[in-house]
This record gives structure tokens, sequence and C-alpha cells, in this order.
């Protein structure tokens, strides 16, 4: 596939933010539920500093009989915020219908979650929809990790006219339990801004956490990582929210997580930096040395199954492989998951070594 370049608007020209150094931050209910919730809401955001509400109109639910969303009557709500606080204004939009309805109210920005960026077909008529506006979107990575997914979303944005487009990462869906409602797989933002060095890039702690009490720390990686901002569920009472309520935060306790966020600079430079940088090149460098040694190995293997009849696959040696060596990696301070994900991929590079042997 030929590497994609997206024709893109800065976010310091989208006259959307008055300061757009680190952090941004775009806060709000999860739902809106009433207009004293949204207004109440917005007012302590105003006074942390919040220049974008956020609020969700309509609630793409994973199951039924869930609640989804006021509709259309909460933008009105939300006008009001607009008028009277002067906030920015932002909703998700899912079909066309709520795109309609959307820039029909004024909403000031939009963005796409992530059950609608993982469908193309969706994507399509939603851009579509937009072709002839300006108006800021965010894509919110699928819920599944797939990056050319998401940069598939960005592209048709991009190609209906699109250039004030951003991204939200909000982690990933995964069949196994962890710490975070979904994990965040930070190498895939990673990868997003390296083909998109001017891609804004938010990160959705609320979504990642699932928690309130692991936003601070999600929101903090996400600076060292070089994030643009943060976008943050506040609700002015949070236990009574009527979705999602453990993963919001008050006003006064997102200005507290503001406050407290480190913003490295990321301009300084050292020589003590450089050399240490030169180390890790010169380690790459025998890293894949010792790994092309590794798979002359892997097809002398190869070789040896074909002149014996064995299958290239043996599951037993390969699982205790696996436990023995994610054991060493914890001992000298890695990860053990990491170290499978790696003995992973080996794996799956010496298999396919060896089915060229056999192939021959």
């Amino acid at each position: 596939m030929t590497a994609t370049k997206l024709d893109l608007v800065k976010v310091e020209d989208w006259g959307l933010f008055t300061d757009t150094t680190k952090p941004i931050i775009i806060a709000g209910p999860c739902s809106a539920e009433s207009e004293q919730q949204v207004f109440e809401t917005a007012k302590g955001l105003k006074a942390a500093g919040v220049e974008v509400l956020r609020a969700g109109i309509w609630k793409p639910r994973t199951r039924p009989n869930c609640f989804e969303g006021v509709g259309s009557e909460g933008l009105v709500w939300m006008k009001r915020v607009q008028r009277e606080l002067g906030m920015k204004i932002s909703t998700e939009v899912a079909n066309v219908k709520h795109v309609y309805e959307a820039l029909k109210a004024g909403v000031d920005m939009l963005w796409i979650g992530a059950r609608t960026s993982a469908n193309p077909f969706a994507m399509q008529e939603i851009a579509d929809a937009l072709k002839g506006t300006d108006i800021p979107v965010l894509v919110k990575n699928p819920v599944n990790p797939d990056v050319e997914l998401w940069i598939g979303a960005l592209e048709r944005l991009n190609m209906a006219g699109l250039k004030k487009i951003g991204v939200i990462h909000r982690g990933f869906s995964a069949y196994v339990k962890s710490k975070y409602r979904n994990v965040p797989q930070w190498q895939l933002p990673i990868e997003i801004k390296r083909r998109f060095p001017d891609m804004l890039m938010i990160c959705d702690p609320s979504h990642i956490s699932g928690k309130r009490e692991y936003i601070q720390e999600v929101s903090q990686q996400a600076m060292d990582l070089g994030f643009d901002g943060l976008i943050i569920e506040a609700h002015c009472s949070p236990d009574c929210a009527w979705s999602d309520k453990a993963q919001q935060v008050t006003p006064e306790a997102l200005a507290y997580i503001i406050r407290n966020l480190v913003i490295r600079d990321e301009s300084i430079t050292t020589e003590s930096l450089t050399e240490l940088r030169s180390q890790i090149d010169k380690l790459d460098d025998q890293l894949l040395e010792l790994l092309s040694r590794r798979m002359r190995v892997s097809r002398d293997i190869g070789q040896y199954k074909k002149e014996h009849n064995m299958p290239v696959l043996q599951t037993q040696r390969y699982e205790e492989l696996l436990a023995r060596r994610a054991g060493q990696a914890e001992q000298m301070g890695m990860d053990r998951e990491f170290m499978r994900t790696v003995l992973q991929a080996i794996h799956e590079e010496s298999i396919r070594q060896q089915m060229e042997v056999l192939g021959r």
C-alpha cells in the first residue's frame, strides 16, 4: 500500500482554541442528561479553564436497552452554553442524521466514535454528509487495534475536503482482563503520529482507564508520549451519571488533574542524550544481526525436518519456550507480556522460514 499524505490544517489555525500549547483540554459529561446538568458542568469547566465542552447527545451502545442519549433536544442545552458562557461545543456523530442535526445547531466540532470509525460504509456516509464544510472532526481509534482502518477513516474525511482533522486515542478492546477498561497499546497512536506529524493527537484517558482513579496516570503517560491534549469526561455529579459514571470526574477534580500534569520540554537536546541514542542504534544493529543468525538456524532446522518428514510446528516446545523466556525476562526487569509478544513474532517468522524450506 502506498504511503498516504493528508492535506491538513494545523490546530493553531482551526480558530477553535485560543491557546494551543499543551495540553489542549476538551471536557464534559459522557451524556447530556438535562439542561441543568449540562449548564452546571459547563460552568465548572469554564472556571477550570476549559474552552471546549464535550457531551454525548446520541450514544451508540454495545447492547440494546441501554441509555442511548437524549437526542437533538440536548443540542439546545449545549447552544445555551455556547451562547451564555462563550464556550465552544462538540458532540459525537454516528450517522448522516446526526451530522445534519449537529451542523444545523451550530456545533463547533464533531468527533466520530470507535464503533463508527471501524465501519468504512458509515465513515463514507458521514464524510459525504460533511462535504462543503470546514468543521473540525476528531476520529477515535476503531474498537480493535487496526492502524490501517483508523487511517482509512481519516482518508475518507480528507478526500471529502475536510482538513481540520485530528485523532482521539481511547484504547482498544481486549478479551483478557487488564487494569484498564481499554488497553492503551500506545504504539498504535505513535505510528499515526509518525506517519502524520502535523496530526492533532488527543488522548481519552476516561475510556482507557474506565475508572476515575486512573485518569491522572493515563493523562500523564499521554503527555510524556507527546500527545497534544486530552478529552476527559466530567460531570457535576459523577456518581449520579446515567452512563459511565465510574470514569467521570467533577470539574474540580479535572482542574486538579490539569494542574498536576508535567509537560516535558521537547526542544531540549543534550550531548548526553545524543550519545545514549547512539548506543541504542548500535544495540539495534546487534539485535538485527542476532535475529538474522537465529533465522539461519531456523532454516537449518527446517531442512532437518524436511529430510526426516517431521511437522514444522512443535506446539509443546513452543509453549515451554514462551513460559521459560517470559520468566527470564521478568527476572531481568522486563514485562512478561512484552516478551511473549516479541517471542511470538520471532516464532511466526521462524515458521515462515521453515515453510519456505519445506516448499522447495
